[in-house]
């Protein structure tokens, strides 16, 4: 069910905007009540997580392969970033207006957990690289990796190019000028 409501939301803010979604009309096109919507979100903003999570996931399984186990530290980071930004692909336009609707002035406790939730797939990131800085170089390294990832991520958000050609270029290029910086030095 969990699965069905994100897949109706995305769809009714495809066709419209995920401001103008409601769950009211999450529940009406599903054909199910308000109260079985509330049972698996309370809140509109857990979609977007639920969202968010997708990817994560999309993540992870995709460095399981065997050719993942040969990448070096930078390349693992290449590749979790662009699978994750993959797996967001089909809805990037209600996936931009989640965004800037989670950080929206006045918002407060929608940008707290907008920047968890940031920190969290960076989190994972770190994990599929295995980056292992201690600190005070992990501070540095999480930074530079935040930092790198927004970037990516607000540049995919306006990409048109074919399978997001250009940003795969755009990440390429931050983390090799980040590699002194965050110390993403292929391991």
């Amino acid at each position: 069910m969990k699965d069905r409501i994100v897949d109706a939301a995305l769809e009714l803010a495809e066709s419209g905007s995920w401001e103008g979604v409601r769950l009211h009309h999450i529940a009406q096109r599903l054909g199910i009540s308000l109260e079985q919507v509330r049972q698996e979100f309370r809140e509109k903003e857990e979609i977007v997580d639920a969202w968010f999570d997708r990817a994560d996931q999309a993540m992870l399984e995709s460095v399981r392969n065997e050719a993942a186990k040969d990448l070096g530290r930078e390349e693992l980071i290449h590749l979790a970033t662009m699978c994750w930004l993959n797996a967001l692909e089909k809805h990037r336009k209600p996936t931009r207006q989640m965004i800037f609707n989670k950080f929206e002035f006045g918002h407060l406790h929608y940008q707290v957990s907008g920047a968890m939730r940031v920190s969290r797939t960076v989190q994972w990131i770190r994990e599929v690289a295995g980056l292992e800085d201690e600190l005070p170089w992990r501070a540095f390294s999480e930074a530079g990796l935040t930092t790198i990832f927004l970037a990516t991520f607000f540049y995919w958000m306006f990409d048109s190019s074919d399978h997001s050609e250009k940003t795969e270029q755009f990440l390429k290029q931050r983390l090799e000028n980040a590699r002194p910086i965050v110390r993403v030095v292929k391991g």
